[in-house]
Protein backbone atom coordinates (compact mmCIF):
# COMPACT_ATOMS: atom_id res chain seq x y z
CA UNK A 1 0.00 0.00 0.00
CA UNK A 2 1.37 3.49 -0.66
CA UNK A 3 2.02 6.42 1.65
CA UNK A 4 -0.40 8.84 2.21
CA UNK A 5 0.62 12.64 2.55
CA UNK A 6 -0.51 14.65 5.42
CA UNK A 7 -3.52 16.33 3.74
CA UNK A 8 -4.82 12.95 3.08
CA UNK A 9 -4.32 11.61 6.36
CA UNK A 10 -5.94 14.36 7.70
CA UNK A 11 -9.17 13.96 5.46
CA UNK A 12 -9.38 10.39 7.00
CA UNK A 13 -9.27 11.66 10.28
CA UNK A 14 -12.51 13.91 9.31
CA UNK A 15 -13.96 11.63 7.47
CA UNK A 16 -14.11 9.32 10.33
CA UNK A 17 -15.23 11.60 12.96
CA UNK A 18 -18.27 12.20 10.12
CA UNK A 19 -18.91 8.72 10.06
CA UNK A 20 -17.99 7.80 6.51
CA UNK A 21 -15.11 5.62 6.76
CA UNK A 22 -15.47 1.73 6.94
CA UNK A 23 -14.36 -0.28 9.61
CA UNK A 24 -10.99 -1.42 10.11
CA UNK A 25 -9.96 1.48 7.48
CA UNK A 26 -5.80 0.90 6.90
CA UNK A 27 -3.88 4.20 7.32
CA UNK A 28 -0.55 3.95 6.16
CA UNK A 29 2.00 6.58 7.85
CA UNK A 30 4.94 7.50 8.66
CA UNK A 31 6.04 9.37 11.96
CA UNK A 32 6.09 13.07 10.04
CA UNK A 33 2.68 12.41 8.79
CA UNK A 34 1.26 11.01 12.49
CA UNK A 35 3.12 14.57 13.86
CA UNK A 36 1.80 16.86 11.18
CA UNK A 37 -2.20 15.18 11.37
CA UNK A 38 -1.60 15.31 15.06
CA UNK A 39 -0.50 19.26 15.28
CA UNK A 40 -3.59 19.75 12.85
CA UNK A 41 -6.48 17.88 13.88
CA UNK A 42 -5.43 16.00 17.53
CA UNK A 43 -8.27 16.86 20.52
CA UNK A 44 -4.86 18.44 22.42
CA UNK A 45 -4.21 20.34 19.31
CA UNK A 46 -7.85 22.05 19.22
CA UNK A 47 -8.16 22.71 22.58
CA UNK A 48 -4.23 24.78 22.24
CA UNK A 49 -6.67 26.60 19.19
CA UNK A 50 -9.36 27.21 21.15
CA UNK A 51 -7.18 28.97 24.38
CA UNK A 52 -5.62 31.22 21.07
CA UNK A 53 -8.97 32.34 20.34
CA UNK A 54 -9.59 32.65 23.80
CA UNK A 55 -7.05 34.72 24.33
CA UNK A 56 -7.21 36.89 21.18
CA UNK A 57 -10.97 38.32 22.35
CA UNK A 58 -9.84 39.11 25.94
CA UNK A 59 -6.93 40.83 24.74
CA UNK A 60 -9.73 42.53 22.57
CA UNK A 61 -12.04 43.03 25.24
CA UNK A 62 -9.36 44.53 27.40
CA UNK A 63 -8.41 47.21 24.34
CA UNK A 64 -11.88 48.10 24.13
CA UNK A 65 -12.33 49.13 27.54
CA UNK A 66 -9.90 52.06 26.97
CA UNK A 67 -11.60 53.31 24.02
CA UNK A 68 -14.93 56.01 24.47
CA UNK A 69 -17.91 53.61 25.45
CA UNK A 70 -21.30 55.29 24.11
CA UNK A 71 -24.15 54.40 26.53
CA UNK A 72 -27.68 54.71 26.12
CA UNK A 73 -29.24 55.12 29.71
CA UNK A 74 -33.44 55.17 29.90
CA UNK A 75 -36.09 54.58 32.45
CA UNK A 76 -39.05 53.94 30.53
CA UNK A 77 -40.88 54.68 32.93
CA UNK A 78 -40.75 54.60 36.72
CA UNK A 79 -44.16 55.05 38.03
CA UNK A 80 -44.74 55.31 41.72
CA UNK A 81 -48.75 55.73 43.90
CA UNK A 82 -48.33 55.89 47.54
CA UNK A 83 -49.08 57.97 50.25
CA UNK A 84 -45.58 59.63 51.97
CA UNK A 85 -44.41 61.72 54.47
CA UNK A 86 -44.70 65.15 52.68
CA UNK A 87 -42.65 68.15 54.60
CA UNK A 88 -44.47 71.50 54.50
CA UNK A 89 -43.19 74.67 53.93
CA UNK A 90 -44.19 75.97 57.54
CA UNK A 91 -41.73 72.59 58.85
CA UNK A 92 -44.56 70.48 59.42
CA UNK A 93 -44.84 66.78 58.20
CA UNK A 94 -47.61 65.70 56.71
CA UNK A 95 -48.70 61.98 54.91
CA UNK A 96 -50.27 63.14 51.72
CA UNK A 97 -51.51 60.88 48.39
CA UNK A 98 -48.61 60.99 45.28
CA UNK A 99 -48.94 59.63 42.01
CA UNK A 100 -46.10 60.37 39.58
CA UNK A 101 -44.53 58.95 36.60
CA UNK A 102 -40.89 59.35 35.88
CA UNK A 103 -39.20 59.10 32.47
CA UNK A 104 -35.81 59.89 31.65
CA UNK A 105 -33.25 58.87 28.62
CA UNK A 106 -29.35 60.11 27.87
CA UNK A 107 -26.58 59.47 25.69
CA UNK A 108 -23.33 59.40 27.07
CA UNK A 109 -19.84 59.15 25.69
CA UNK A 110 -17.66 57.44 28.38
CA UNK A 111 -13.51 57.58 28.17
CA UNK A 112 -10.93 55.93 30.83
CA UNK A 113 -7.89 58.62 30.89
CA UNK A 114 -4.84 55.87 31.16
CA UNK A 115 -2.02 58.22 31.52
CA UNK A 116 -4.10 60.10 34.62
CA UNK A 117 -6.26 57.17 35.89
CA UNK A 118 -8.85 59.42 35.72
CA UNK A 119 -11.97 58.75 33.81
CA UNK A 120 -14.46 61.68 32.10
CA UNK A 121 -17.65 61.52 30.29
CA UNK A 122 -19.86 64.12 28.29
CA UNK A 123 -23.84 63.55 27.57
CA UNK A 124 -26.88 64.95 27.20
CA UNK A 125 -30.02 63.87 28.62
CA UNK A 126 -34.29 64.73 29.19
CA UNK A 127 -36.71 63.82 31.61
CA UNK A 128 -39.97 63.95 32.04
CA UNK A 129 -42.17 64.10 34.82
CA UNK A 130 -46.36 63.66 34.98
CA UNK A 131 -47.75 64.64 38.59
CA UNK A 132 -50.74 62.59 38.18
CA UNK A 133 -54.19 64.37 39.25
CA UNK A 134 -54.62 63.97 43.45
CA UNK A 135 -57.37 65.50 45.71
CA UNK A 136 -55.24 68.03 46.63
CA UNK A 137 -53.17 68.24 43.35
CA UNK A 138 -54.10 68.62 39.75
CA UNK A 139 -52.45 66.71 37.01
CA UNK A 140 -49.03 68.57 35.96
CA UNK A 141 -46.06 67.49 33.76
CA UNK A 142 -42.81 69.06 33.09
CA UNK A 143 -39.64 68.26 31.22
CA UNK A 144 -35.95 68.75 32.52
CA UNK A 145 -33.64 68.87 30.23
CA UNK A 146 -29.55 68.98 30.07
CA UNK A 147 -28.17 69.38 26.51
CA UNK A 148 -24.87 68.92 27.20
CA UNK A 149 -23.04 68.21 30.42
CA UNK A 150 -19.17 67.58 30.97
CA UNK A 151 -18.39 64.86 33.82
CA UNK A 152 -14.50 64.38 35.25
CA UNK A 153 -13.25 62.05 38.28
CA UNK A 154 -9.54 62.69 38.66
CA UNK A 155 -7.48 60.73 41.71
CA UNK A 156 -4.46 63.35 42.30
CA UNK A 157 -1.15 61.15 42.94
CA UNK A 158 -2.93 57.93 43.93
CA UNK A 159 -2.28 54.35 42.40
CA UNK A 160 -2.66 53.71 39.00
CA UNK A 161 -3.99 50.75 37.95
CA UNK A 162 -4.77 51.21 34.34
CA UNK A 163 -1.35 51.63 33.37
CA UNK A 164 -0.48 48.16 35.65
CA UNK A 165 -3.21 46.52 34.21
CA UNK A 166 -2.12 47.33 30.64
CA UNK A 167 1.32 45.94 31.39
CA UNK A 168 0.06 42.54 32.86
CA UNK A 169 -2.60 42.56 30.00
CA UNK A 170 0.42 42.67 27.06
CA UNK A 171 2.68 40.05 28.83
CA UNK A 172 -0.75 37.58 29.75
CA UNK A 173 -1.34 38.28 25.53
CA UNK A 174 2.20 37.34 24.64
CA UNK A 175 2.70 34.52 26.84
CA UNK A 176 -0.80 33.14 25.42
CA UNK A 177 0.98 33.36 22.05
CA UNK A 178 4.27 31.91 22.78
CA UNK A 179 1.62 28.53 25.21
CA UNK A 180 0.02 27.92 21.59
CA UNK A 181 3.93 27.32 19.74
CA UNK A 182 4.76 24.91 22.96
CA UNK A 183 1.26 23.47 23.16
CA UNK A 184 1.82 22.37 19.64
CA UNK A 185 5.30 20.99 20.07
CA UNK A 186 4.54 19.23 23.09
CA UNK A 187 1.64 17.60 20.91
CA UNK A 188 4.19 16.68 18.72
CA UNK A 189 6.34 15.25 21.54
CA UNK A 190 3.05 13.05 22.48
CA UNK A 191 2.56 12.13 18.68
CA UNK A 192 6.22 10.58 18.70
CA UNK A 193 5.52 9.02 22.30
CA UNK A 194 1.86 7.48 20.47
CA UNK A 195 4.02 6.17 17.02
CA UNK A 196 6.89 4.60 18.98
CA UNK A 197 4.68 2.63 21.24
CA UNK A 198 2.52 1.18 18.35
CA UNK A 199 5.45 0.72 16.50
CA UNK A 200 7.75 -0.93 18.97
CA UNK A 201 4.62 -3.23 20.07
CA UNK A 202 4.93 -3.83 16.11
CA UNK A 203 8.22 -4.93 15.52
CA UNK A 204 8.57 -7.25 18.80
CA UNK A 205 4.86 -8.82 17.46
CA UNK A 206 6.43 -9.52 14.23
CA UNK A 207 9.24 -11.05 15.54
CA UNK A 208 7.03 -12.74 18.05
CA UNK A 209 5.16 -14.21 15.51
CA UNK A 210 8.54 -15.78 13.66
CA UNK A 211 9.91 -16.56 16.96
CA UNK A 212 6.77 -18.91 17.33
CA UNK A 213 6.51 -20.28 14.02
CA UNK A 214 10.39 -21.09 13.92
CA UNK A 215 10.43 -22.99 17.82
CA UNK A 216 6.97 -24.87 16.83
CA UNK A 217 8.86 -26.28 14.07
CA UNK A 218 12.14 -27.19 16.63
CA UNK A 219 9.24 -28.63 18.66
CA UNK A 220 8.63 -30.53 15.55
CA UNK A 221 12.33 -31.93 15.06
CA UNK A 222 12.87 -32.13 18.75
CA UNK A 223 10.29 -34.63 19.09
CA UNK A 224 11.86 -36.88 16.50
CA UNK A 225 14.96 -36.26 17.91
CA UNK A 226 13.82 -37.22 21.14
CA UNK A 227 11.37 -40.28 19.34
CA UNK A 228 15.21 -41.67 18.73
CA UNK A 229 17.28 -40.88 21.17
CA UNK A 230 19.00 -38.76 19.56
CA UNK A 231 18.31 -36.03 22.57
CA UNK A 232 17.60 -36.08 26.50
CA UNK A 233 13.74 -35.74 27.31
CA UNK A 234 14.46 -32.35 29.19
CA UNK A 235 16.08 -31.07 25.90
CA UNK A 236 13.06 -31.30 23.95
CA UNK A 237 10.86 -30.46 27.02
CA UNK A 238 12.95 -27.34 27.41
CA UNK A 239 12.43 -26.51 23.24
CA UNK A 240 8.83 -27.30 24.18
CA UNK A 241 8.27 -25.38 26.69
CA UNK A 242 9.69 -22.29 24.37
CA UNK A 243 7.11 -22.91 22.23
CA UNK A 244 4.74 -22.65 24.35
CA UNK A 245 6.25 -19.46 26.05
CA UNK A 246 6.25 -17.65 22.15
CA UNK A 247 2.64 -18.67 21.89
CA UNK A 248 1.89 -17.09 25.02
CA UNK A 249 3.89 -13.72 24.29
CA UNK A 250 2.34 -13.12 21.07
CA UNK A 251 -1.13 -13.53 22.50
CA UNK A 252 0.29 -10.21 25.11
CA UNK A 253 1.63 -8.65 22.24
CA UNK A 254 -1.82 -8.41 19.87
CA UNK A 255 -3.19 -7.20 23.12
CA UNK A 256 -0.43 -4.88 23.89
CA UNK A 257 -0.97 -3.89 20.32
CA UNK A 258 -4.71 -3.63 20.25
CA UNK A 259 -4.99 -1.38 23.17
CA UNK A 260 -1.80 0.98 21.30
CA UNK A 261 -4.05 1.51 18.13
CA UNK A 262 -6.75 2.61 20.30
CA UNK A 263 -4.28 4.80 21.85
CA UNK A 264 -3.32 6.22 19.00
CA UNK A 265 -6.41 6.42 17.29
CA UNK A 266 -7.99 8.45 20.35
CA UNK A 267 -4.56 10.63 20.74
CA UNK A 268 -5.35 11.62 16.71
CA UNK A 269 -9.39 12.39 17.11
CA UNK A 270 -10.61 9.39 15.02
CA UNK A 271 -13.37 8.11 15.91
CA UNK A 272 -13.67 5.41 13.68
CA UNK A 273 -12.12 1.51 14.04
CA UNK A 274 -8.91 1.71 12.11
CA UNK A 275 -5.58 0.06 11.82
CA UNK A 276 -2.21 1.59 10.99
CA UNK A 277 0.51 0.28 9.16
CA UNK A 278 3.21 2.86 10.47
CA UNK A 279 6.19 3.53 8.20
CA UNK A 280 9.85 2.50 10.12
CA UNK A 281 11.10 5.26 11.61
CA UNK A 282 14.00 6.85 10.54
CA UNK A 283 16.96 8.69 12.27
CA UNK A 284 16.36 12.26 13.29
CA UNK A 285 17.78 14.60 11.30
CA UNK A 286 21.60 15.52 12.58
CA UNK A 287 22.60 19.02 13.33
CA UNK A 288 24.70 20.96 15.58
CA UNK A 289 23.17 22.82 18.49
CA UNK A 290 25.02 25.91 19.67
CA UNK A 291 24.54 26.41 23.42
CA UNK A 292 24.50 29.68 23.61
CA UNK A 293 22.25 30.49 20.78
CA UNK A 294 20.06 27.97 22.18
CA UNK A 295 19.65 29.80 25.51
CA UNK A 296 19.19 33.03 23.55
CA UNK A 297 16.53 31.44 21.49
CA UNK A 298 14.83 29.93 24.83
CA UNK A 299 14.82 33.03 26.73
CA UNK A 300 13.52 34.91 23.67
CA UNK A 301 10.48 32.62 22.90
CA UNK A 302 9.57 30.83 25.70
CA UNK A 303 6.50 32.15 27.29
CA UNK A 304 8.34 30.71 30.49
CA UNK A 305 10.22 33.92 30.27
CA UNK A 306 7.30 36.20 30.47
CA UNK A 307 6.41 34.22 33.21
CA UNK A 308 9.64 35.30 35.25
CA UNK A 309 8.58 38.95 34.05
CA UNK A 310 5.07 38.62 34.89
CA UNK A 311 6.31 37.88 38.59
CA UNK A 312 8.28 40.60 38.92
CA UNK A 313 5.83 42.66 37.49
CA UNK A 314 3.40 41.62 40.25
CA UNK A 315 5.66 42.28 43.06
CA UNK A 316 6.16 45.77 41.64
CA UNK A 317 2.84 46.44 41.61
CA UNK A 318 2.27 45.85 44.91
CA UNK A 319 5.33 47.89 46.23
CA UNK A 320 3.93 51.07 43.97
CA UNK A 321 0.34 50.53 45.25
CA UNK A 322 1.70 50.37 48.91
CA UNK A 323 3.72 53.49 48.69
CA UNK A 324 0.64 55.28 46.63
CA UNK A 325 -1.42 53.99 49.67
CA UNK A 326 0.30 54.98 52.47
CA UNK A 327 0.50 58.96 52.04
CA UNK A 328 -2.53 61.13 50.96
CA UNK A 329 -5.49 60.32 48.97
CA UNK A 330 -6.38 63.51 46.55
CA UNK A 331 -9.32 63.18 44.51
CA UNK A 332 -11.08 66.07 42.16
CA UNK A 333 -14.03 65.46 40.47
CA UNK A 334 -15.98 68.06 38.29
CA UNK A 335 -19.13 68.99 36.33
CA UNK A 336 -20.16 71.76 33.49
CA UNK A 337 -22.91 71.96 31.73
CA UNK A 338 -26.42 73.00 30.55
CA UNK A 339 -29.95 72.98 32.04
CA UNK A 340 -33.29 74.24 31.53
CA UNK A 341 -37.01 73.34 32.97
CA UNK A 342 -40.61 73.51 31.63
CA UNK A 343 -43.84 72.52 30.87
CA UNK A 344 -43.37 72.52 27.14
CA UNK A 345 -40.51 70.38 25.95
CA UNK A 346 -39.76 73.31 23.47
CA UNK A 347 -39.69 75.86 25.92
CA UNK A 348 -37.73 73.90 28.13
CA UNK A 349 -34.18 74.04 25.85
CA UNK A 350 -34.77 77.86 26.06
CA UNK A 351 -33.14 80.28 28.54
CA UNK A 352 -30.76 77.33 30.07
CA UNK A 353 -29.07 77.76 32.88
CA UNK A 354 -25.05 77.17 33.64
CA UNK A 355 -24.50 73.82 35.76
CA UNK A 356 -21.23 73.48 37.53
CA UNK A 357 -19.65 71.95 40.37
CA UNK A 358 -16.24 71.04 41.78
CA UNK A 359 -15.28 68.77 44.93
CA UNK A 360 -11.63 68.43 46.17
CA UNK A 361 -11.78 65.15 48.83
CA UNK A 362 -8.77 64.61 50.73
CA UNK A 363 -8.13 61.61 52.86
CA UNK A 364 -4.61 61.92 55.01
CA UNK A 365 -3.82 59.18 57.51
CA UNK A 366 -2.82 60.47 61.08
CA UNK A 367 -1.66 57.90 62.74
CA UNK A 368 -2.06 54.57 61.88
CA UNK A 369 0.11 52.94 63.83
CA UNK A 370 2.95 51.88 61.30
CA UNK A 371 0.15 50.16 59.39
CA UNK A 372 1.49 51.92 55.80
CA UNK A 373 5.59 51.10 56.42
CA UNK A 374 4.47 47.99 57.30
CA UNK A 375 2.93 47.69 54.03
CA UNK A 376 5.47 49.40 52.16
CA UNK A 377 8.46 47.14 54.08
CA UNK A 378 6.09 43.66 52.99
CA UNK A 379 6.15 44.71 49.70
CA UNK A 380 9.42 45.39 49.17
CA UNK A 381 10.96 42.58 50.71
CA UNK A 382 8.17 40.11 48.32
CA UNK A 383 9.97 42.27 45.70
CA UNK A 384 13.37 41.03 46.45
CA UNK A 385 11.99 37.63 46.93
CA UNK A 386 10.98 37.42 44.12
CA UNK A 387 13.84 38.79 42.38
CA UNK A 388 16.03 36.30 44.31
CA UNK A 389 13.56 33.34 43.09
CA UNK A 390 12.87 34.21 39.62
CA UNK A 391 17.17 34.37 39.09
CA UNK A 392 17.74 31.36 40.14
CA UNK A 393 14.29 29.71 38.36
CA UNK A 394 16.44 31.54 35.30
CA UNK A 395 19.41 29.86 35.87
CA UNK A 396 17.74 26.39 36.26
CA UNK A 397 15.62 26.82 32.89
CA UNK A 398 19.10 27.55 31.26
CA UNK A 399 20.54 24.80 33.21
CA UNK A 400 17.83 22.80 32.21
CA UNK A 401 18.62 23.34 28.23
CA UNK A 402 22.44 22.90 28.59
CA UNK A 403 21.99 19.41 30.53
CA UNK A 404 19.14 18.38 27.58
CA UNK A 405 21.75 19.38 24.81
CA UNK A 406 24.13 17.03 26.34
CA UNK A 407 22.23 14.48 26.48
CA UNK A 408 20.97 14.17 23.02
CA UNK A 409 24.68 13.84 22.21
CA UNK A 410 24.85 10.90 24.37
CA UNK A 411 21.61 8.93 22.93
CA UNK A 412 22.89 9.71 19.73
CA UNK A 413 26.27 7.71 20.60
CA UNK A 414 23.97 5.31 22.24
CA UNK A 415 21.71 4.87 19.02
CA UNK A 416 24.76 4.04 17.14
CA UNK A 417 26.03 1.75 19.70
CA UNK A 418 22.94 -0.44 19.30
CA UNK A 419 22.55 -0.37 15.97
CA UNK A 420 25.95 -2.04 15.84
CA UNK A 421 24.60 -4.23 19.22
CA UNK A 422 21.58 -5.09 16.76
CA UNK A 423 23.64 -6.71 13.93
CA UNK A 424 25.90 -8.26 15.77
CA UNK A 425 22.58 -10.29 17.54
CA UNK A 426 20.92 -10.94 14.19
CA UNK A 427 24.48 -12.75 12.98
CA UNK A 428 24.26 -14.51 16.19
CA UNK A 429 21.00 -16.06 15.65
CA UNK A 430 21.22 -16.77 12.48
CA UNK A 431 24.46 -18.75 13.09
CA UNK A 432 22.60 -20.32 16.25
CA UNK A 433 19.39 -21.51 14.50
CA UNK A 434 22.29 -22.88 11.65
CA UNK A 435 24.15 -25.00 14.15
CA UNK A 436 21.01 -26.09 16.26
CA UNK A 437 18.92 -27.66 13.11
CA UNK A 438 22.59 -29.83 12.73
CA UNK A 439 23.24 -30.86 15.86
CA UNK A 440 26.51 -28.68 16.74
CA UNK A 441 24.83 -26.57 20.19
CA UNK A 442 22.50 -27.23 22.23
CA UNK A 443 19.14 -25.77 23.08
CA UNK A 444 19.93 -23.40 25.71
CA UNK A 445 22.11 -21.69 23.19
CA UNK A 446 19.76 -21.16 20.96
CA UNK A 447 17.68 -19.63 23.23
CA UNK A 448 20.39 -17.37 24.55
CA UNK A 449 20.55 -15.99 20.88
CA UNK A 450 16.97 -15.75 19.96
CA UNK A 451 16.57 -13.81 23.70
CA UNK A 452 19.66 -11.38 22.72
CA UNK A 453 18.31 -10.48 19.25
CA UNK A 454 14.91 -9.86 20.70
CA UNK A 455 16.28 -7.60 23.13
CA UNK A 456 18.63 -5.78 20.93
CA UNK A 457 15.88 -5.07 18.87
CA UNK A 458 13.78 -3.77 21.56
CA UNK A 459 16.80 -1.21 22.77
CA UNK A 460 17.78 -0.51 18.85
CA UNK A 461 14.18 1.07 18.98
CA UNK A 462 14.15 2.38 22.46
CA UNK A 463 17.49 4.49 21.65
CA UNK A 464 15.86 5.50 18.17
CA UNK A 465 12.54 6.46 20.35
CA UNK A 466 15.00 8.39 22.99
CA UNK A 467 16.97 10.16 20.23
CA UNK A 468 13.51 11.64 18.56
CA UNK A 469 12.36 12.46 21.91
CA UNK A 470 15.33 14.48 22.93
CA UNK A 471 14.96 16.41 19.60
CA UNK A 472 11.09 17.46 20.24
CA UNK A 473 12.54 18.30 23.58
CA UNK A 474 14.81 20.73 22.69
CA UNK A 475 12.49 22.00 20.09
CA UNK A 476 10.01 22.43 22.31
CA UNK A 477 12.51 24.09 25.51
CA UNK A 478 13.85 26.67 23.18
CA UNK A 479 10.79 27.01 19.97
CA UNK A 480 13.72 27.26 17.93
CA UNK A 481 14.10 24.78 15.01
CA UNK A 482 17.93 23.99 14.35
CA UNK A 483 17.54 22.52 11.09
CA UNK A 484 16.06 25.30 9.23
CA UNK A 485 18.07 27.59 11.67
CA UNK A 486 14.61 30.24 12.58
CA UNK A 487 12.26 30.47 15.33
CA UNK A 488 9.56 28.06 15.40
CA UNK A 489 6.21 30.29 14.34
CA UNK A 490 2.85 28.91 13.23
Amino acid sequence: MNKINPIYLIAICILCSCGYVNAQTKITADLDQIISTAQEKSPDALVAEARLINSKWRNVAFESSFKPQLRLNATLPDLNRAISRIPLPDGSVEFRSQSFMNTDVGISLNQVIKKTGGTVSIGTSLERLDQFGTADLPYNRSYLTRPVSLFINQPLFGFNQYIWDEKENDLEYESNQKEYVEQREAVAFDAVNNFFQLYVTGIQLENAERNKVYLDSLNVIAEGRFSVGRIAETEMLQVKLGSKNASAQVSQLELDHQIQTEQLRDFLGISEEVIFDLTPPQDPPMYLINEELAIAEAIKNRSRTLAFRTRLLLAERELEEAKRNAGPSISLQGSLGLTGTNESLSESYRGLLDQESIRLSLSVPIADWGLGKARKEIARTNLELEQLQVSLDQNNFEREITVNINQLDLKRKQLRLQKEAMDVAELRLDIAKKRYQIGKTDVLDLNAAILDHRNSIQQYYSALWNVWQAHYEIRNLTLYDFVEGKSIVY
